[in-house]
């Protein structure tokens, strides 16, 4: 069943990053402009006020990059139900933005830092190692004694360069009080893949996704706009959220049916779904 409306609401207020993974398509995005316009990221949050959804204000991008962000998230914190969510590799967060986030009320911080070397960390994301893990550290300590509580989760990717350091990693960050997590690398659609797998996506049941020029596309790996649902410029929130080509996406991708939808047609997230479901059909799990 379709829920009336989305429990998270992700904004692309910049199509910007400070660096360049190999593994992130941001750098591939050739979609303007640089900067949301700030009528269409009001619009998105005025018209979804008061329904207790988590705001993130980035999508394929370094939120940092947006000297707005602290008043993005002021404006969102304006309603007492909504909370605001950031990922961020780190190079951008100085204690003294840190600090301004923390009394705009920001609720969560997730550090993407993916090595507990230099050696490693820069070869996956080319930013000054040193400069991240020192942010990362002042603003854990931050948010330790910030009046408004802010949890913070310093994340790592699961590939083959990263395992050697994963024990040591997740061990150093948990102490200091974050929340550390080795997570999979998915691969984004269209980036090789001749097929889809037919499993349900669970990624659309409760998201909602807005890129730079105020249209909403269906997945967060969606870096080139194959799967629009509509527009914020021309709709409401609501209307494109319960909309009948989100509303067909989503049944189709419910019942596995990837292969009928062209973004989701050379997709592979989410396959251990697959491995579930032929478990559960043999009566294994």
């Amino acid at each position: 069943m379709m829920p009336p409306w989305p429990k998270y609401i992700q904004i692309e207020t910049t199509i910007l990053c400070n660096s360049s993974c190999e593994f992130c398509h941001q750098r591939l995005v050739k979609r303007r402009p640089y900067f949301m316009k700030d009528q269409i990221w009001r619009r998105i949050i005025d018209q979804t006020r008061g329904r207790g959804i988590t705001y993130r204000p980035f999508l394929q991008n370094e939120p940092l990059v947006d000297r707005r962000l602290e008043e993005i998230v002021r404006y969102i914190r304006l309603d007492p139900t909504a909370r605001v969510e950031l990922n961020t590799n780190g190079g951008l967060l100085t204690p003294e933005r840190g600090a301004e986030l923390l009394e705009a009320g920001l609720d969560m911080v997730r550090f993407s830092i993916d090595g507990f070397s230099r050696e490693v960390a820069e070869k996956m994301r080319p930013i000054d190692f040193g400069q991240a893990m020192e942010n990362a550290r002042e603003f854990i300590r931050m948010a330790g004694t910030a009046s408004h509580p802010c949890s913070v989760e310093v994340r790592m990717l699961d590939c083959e360069i990263t395992r050697g350091e994963q024990k040591e990693y997740l061990a150093y960050w948990n102490s200091l009080g974050a929340r550390a997590k080795v997570v999979p690398l998915y691969n984004w659609p269209w980036s090789g893949q001749e097929s889809c797998v037919p499993a349900p996506c669970p990624k659309i049941i409760q998201e909602m996704f807005f890129v730079v020029d105020g249209k909403a596309v269906l997945c967060c790996w969606d870096s080139q706009e194959r799967g629009v649902i509509g527009d914020v410029r021309e709709s409401t929130v609501q209307e494109i959220w319960t909309g009948e080509t989100n509303r067909r996406y989503r049944a189709l991708l419910a019942e596995g049916k990837r292969g009928e939808i062209v973004l989701c047609s050379r997709c592979d997230g989410f396959r251990y779904l697959l491995d579930e479901g032929k478990k559960t059909k043999d009566g294994k799990s």
